[in-house]
């Protein structure tokens, strides 16, 4: 499909640098069969049945972004996707200045030799050292907040807790599961009460997320794989909902993506573990799924695409335009979507 379908136009305005709060009183528009609904997302055990089940991504955002110096030249890094106990794939900054082999100091007694550069432009960053790469990074690293706010305002400590979800547990991830940034404990607590379950799941999000569609054509855009993994008994758990008459409603696209690389051509769910580069577009079939909860989303992205596909291109195309005009917040630190189709 050509790429320019999903394009709009979004003012600047309407990208949020900060989430609401408390968490669960930013918006939600709901997308249904029977239209267009303006809601808050602590209406959300009304607006969903006994018996649905939330399914959540766990991951827990790690310090991924460090500034460091090759010599005289300084190098900025995003760590994106672990390939090994001390090796991480990374998109640098200025990476015309490195070559095979080069250190790079990040400072706080953190170093790491650049190697394998890949057809992307990524480098493998091997770090130096025994100590755990994790603890390396809590010294020198910093949260990777998306370009779209890290561009208008510095990361602050106020980061440290806000781009982190209630759910935040295995760490790894480059990027937060925004989605379930809208969550809290007492929202959690009014949705069992209205008899919805939830589950979690662990797919670690990579910088790749944040990467424009430059393709003219999807078929020519390759996404970037990511880690993740459902394990045997959230699988069965999942599959027990659907056969009871339940719906799956996955919060934010990480936990759909997952859930659809797991599932087979029934709608069964198993177990997973291993990486999924898996791209939704207009004519896939769903498998796993029964709904979404999500944010609003870049034009021309490969998430407007997923949305697209689930809703259809019309429909979210208008539902976009509502949520523009009726000053809906966008990006990861936004409103929020229901999408029921």
């Amino acid at each position: 499909m050509n790429v320019d379908l999903f394009d709009f136009d979004l003012p600047n305005e309407r990208i949020a640098l900060r989430p609401a709060a408390p968490r669960d009183t930013a918006r939600m528009l709901v997308v249904d069969g029977a239209g267009l609904h303006d809601r808050v997302v602590s209406d959300l055990p009304d607006q969903l049945r006994a018996g649905d089940l939330l399914v959540f991504n766990d991951t827990r955002v790690i310090p991924a972004q460090l500034e460091g110096m090759r010599g005289q030249a300084r190098i900025g890094a995003t760590l994106h996707k672990r390939e090994g106990p001390r090796r991480w794939r990374a998109f640098v900054r200025n990476a015309k200045r490195l070559r095979d082999g080069d250190a790079i100091d990040f400072g706080h007694g953190v170093a790491a030799t650049a190697n394998a550069r890949g057809e992307d432009g990524s480098w493998a960053l091997d770090f130096h050292g025994d100590e755990p790469v994790e603890l390396l990074l809590e010294r020198a690293g910093q949260m990777p907040l998306p370009p779209y706010i890290a561009g208008k305002r510095a990361t602050d400590a106020r980061d440290q807790d806000d781009y982190q979800t209630m759910f935040a547990r295995e760490a790894g991830a480059v990027a937060a599961p925004t989605a379930a940034l809208h969550f809290t404990p007492d929202l959690l607590a009014a949705l069992a009460a209205a008899g919805v379950e939830h589950a979690t799941l662990t797919l670690h999000v990579g910088a790749g997320t944040f990467l424009p569609v430059k393709a003219e054509d999807t078929d020519d855009h390759r996404m970037h794989a990511e880690w993740g993994r459902i394990d045997a008994a959230t699988a069965d758990r999942l599959n027990a909902v659907r056969a009871r008459g339940g719906r799956v409603i996955a919060v934010g696209t990480t936990s759909l993506r997952l859930i659809e690389s797991a599932a087979h051509e029934d709608g069964t769910i198993q177990a997973f573990e291993g990486d999924t580069s898996i791209f939704i577009t207009p004519g896939y079939r769903f498998r796993g799924i029964d709904g979404l909860m999500t944010n609003f989303h870049l034009p021309r992205s490969t998430l407007f695409m997923l949305v697209s596909a689930l809703m259809g291109l019309e429909r979210m195309q208008t539902a976009y335009a509502h949520a523009i005009a009726n000053d809906y917040r966008f990006y990861s630190y936004g409103d929020a979507s229901l999408l029921l189709p």
